[in-house]
Formats: structure tokens, sequence, C-alpha cells
């Protein structure tokens, strides 16, 4: 085979990628697949809110152990051993019957978040080492996967849900489906063997000998560089975070009707989508800090118009600011992982990028004190008001960002 039969087969790892994401982004449809939790159990709408919360943070430690067990056993035993988490996951939540909220949290939150968290970085991982060229395309494509995932299967698990089948065996089709799916893409997906010769990456000099630098994950925390992302991607993910878990109520609150502010809930799944492979093809032609500019400079834009929008009740400008708001936030995975191949190289890309991937973990934080703040003071205003503050606050450390 010759190097550009090779290198034509990282697009099949690609589109396998793409697929192995989409399942995995399932545990983003929360708000569809808590639905008929809620009226089986009655758990209150604060407990279900705190599942998802673990399964975030659970998703984030599974990322570090999904570096680990990559490093050690193999991309293929890591995905497997994610599908086995998930599947259990999910169908031991279908069994549940009479039991405290506290097994939904280990069912859930911590077997689904963790399996999920390992396939989510073994599979950026793997796909991204065959795209040296393209880590933006890369990035935004399988975002794309995953973010499309609430959009796809969630309203698959709706209607699943409201047929004969029922929410018990929907849980389980959909952890049946991930195990295999992961299992497949685990038994294909292939790093590139060291004599595959890739194209040039655009960019300057300067950045070409960069991408060769390649820091541990402790070289990588000991860089200003890093702390900066770091709270600066999690500043603009808070905004998407908030945004999503009320997005349905704000838009009634600038009087949108009932069946308009359901549907602006699936469009802003559609512009995330959007925004995370619009983000990727842009970083490979302006480069990693330009992007994350551009990117912060859009959810600085759609925190502001939707903070228009709910001053002055205006519904047209609710509708603008919540797409910017998807596009912005879709930015969000897809600087995380070219910022972090770029700026620290691929050699220990795993274990980087698991650490990266807590900024999803400080922003449903954020998000949470986004609904503490819309509590106490029965409106939006003052909830935009400090994410457009963080928007700021996180322009100013973007700017200082250097490759140092």
């Amino acid at each position: 085979m010759n190097n550009n039969q090779k290198l034509s087969v990282r697009w099949i790892y690609m589109a396998v990628g793409v697929i192995a994401m989409l399942f995995a982004g399932v545990l983003y449809a929360w708000s569809i697949l808590k639905s008929p939790l809620a009226g089986e159990f009655s758990w209150g709408t604060s407990e279900l809110a705190l599942n998802f919360t673990l399964a975030m943070t659970f998703f984030c430690v599974g990322g570090l152990l999904g570096a680990q067990i990559s490093k050690r056993l193999g991309h293929r035993t890591a995905l497997i051993s994610a599908g086995v988490l998930s599947a259990a996951g999910f169908a031991l939540t279908a069994v549940l019957n009479n039991v405290s909220v506290v097994m939904l949290y280990i069912t859930y939150g911590v077997l689904a978040g963790l399996g999920i968290g390992i396939a989510y970085n073994v599979v950026i991982a793997t796909v991204s080492s065959c795209f040296p060229d393209k880590k933006g395309l890369c990035s935004g494509c399988l975002m794309m996967g995953f973010g499309a995932s609430a959009l796809i299967l969630g309203n698959l698990a709706d209607v699943m849900f409201r047929s004969t089948l029922g929410w018990r065996t929907t849980y389980i089709i959909l952890g049946v489906s991930i195990l295999v799916v992961l299992s497949v893409a685990g038994i294909i997906l292939r790093k590139p063997s060291p004599d595959v010769v890739f194209p040039e990456a655009k960019g300057s000099k300067a950045q070409s000998n960069n991408d060769n630098q390649d820091f541990t994950s402790k070289q990588m925390l000991c860089k200003p560089s890093f702390w900066m992302a770091f709270i600066c991607i999690s500043f603009l993910a808070a905004v998407g975070s908030s945004v999503i878990s009320f997005a349905k109520d704000l838009a009634i609150s600038v009087n949108a009707p009932e069946a308009l502010a359901v549907s602006l809930v699936g469009i802003l799944s559609v512009c995330n989508g959007v925004g995370r492979i619009i983000t990727g093809a842009v970083f490979d032609v302006i480069g990693c800090r330009k992007t994350m500019i551009c990117a912060n400079i859009l959810t600085i834009c759609a925190a502001g118009v939707t903070l228009l929008a709910v001053s002055i009740n205006a519904l047209p400008l609710c509708i603008i600011g919540v797409c910017l708001t998807g596009m912005s936030y879709g930015a969000c995975p897809t600087i995380t992982s070219a910022f972090t191949s770029t700026f620290f190289g691929m050699k220990h890309f795993s274990n980087n990028m698991a650490l990266m991937t807590f900024t999803v973990m400080v922003g449903s934080f954020v998000a949470t004190a986004s609904n503490k703040v819309l509590e106490a003071t029965g409106g939006y205003t003052a909830t935009f008001i400090m994410l457009l503050a963080l928007t700021f606050a996180a322009l100013v450390l973007n700017i200082f960002i250097r490759k140092k």
C-alpha cells in the first residue's frame, strides 16, 4: 500500500470516529432522557440536575482514565471498556425500581459518565493522530458528531419513550447500541504507522516548530498558557451551558409561543453542531490564536444580544442570541482539542486533552451558579450581566496567551 492509499484510509477513520462520537454524545441528551424518570420516581428537579453534574464530573475523570488505559492496554481495550461501562450504566438505570436517587447517581452519573468520558478521549486522540495537517477540521467533525447526538439520538429516544417500547427498553437499547458502536470503532480505528508521510500543515514556520514540541502533562500544567486557556475556555463554555439549561424558559420569558420555545432548543443544538465544524475549518485557515479570539468575540456577541433581548423583551433578538450562543458553545470543544495539540504536541495528547476537558466541569458549575442567580433575582438580566462579564474576562486572558 503506497502513501496515498494509507492517507486515504484516515478518512474512513474519521467517519468511524464521528459515528462513535454520535453515540457517545447521548450523555448530553439528559434533558430528554430524564423526563420519564421524573414521572416514574417523583425525583425533584434539583436531584435530577445533580445527576447531570455528576455525569459531567465523571466524564472528565473518564477522560483521564481513558488516556491511561489506552497508553497501557491500547485504544481497542479502552473503547471496549468504555462501551461496557456505558452499557452497564444505561441498562442498570433501566431496571431501577423503588430505590433512592443515589442509585441513579451511580448507574448514570458514575458508570455512564466514566464510559462516555473514556470513549470521548480515546476517539479524539486516535483519530486526531491521523490528521496532523488538519487539526481543526478533524476536531470540528468529531465534535459535531458528539454535539449532534442530543438532537438526533435524543429526539429518537423521546419518540421511543412514547411508543410501546417504553423508557426502560429504550434505555437498554441505547446502552447496547453504544456498546456495539464503540466496540466496532475499537476494532477499526488505528493510529498511523511511522512510515506515513502527511502533507505539511498550513501556518508559519514558527508554528510548525512549536507543533514539534511535545509536553508532558506535568510540563503543560507548569505553563501559564495552559491555565489562561483553561480559564478562558471554561468561561466561554459557561455561557452555552447556562443557556442550554434554561433555553426553553428563556424563550417563553420573552413571549415565545410554547411550540417555538421547544423548537428553539432544537435550533440551539443544530447551531452547536454547525459551530463545531465551522470553527475547525476556520482554525485550519487562520490558525489557533486568531480562531480563539474570534470564538471569544462570538461569545461576547451571544451574551450581549441575549442580554439586550431580555432587557427590552424582544423575541427576535432572543432567537438570534440563542443561535449565536449555540455556535459559540460549539466552538469551545473544537478549540480545546485544537489548542491542546497545537500548543503541547501530540505525543502526550491523550493525557493533556483529558486535563483540558475539565473545562466542561467548570463550565457546568458556573451554569449552576447562573441558575442560582436566576432563582434569586427572578429574571434573566442579572444572569446575563454575569455571563457577559465572564466573556470579557475571558477575552483579557485570551489576548495574553502566548506559546511559552
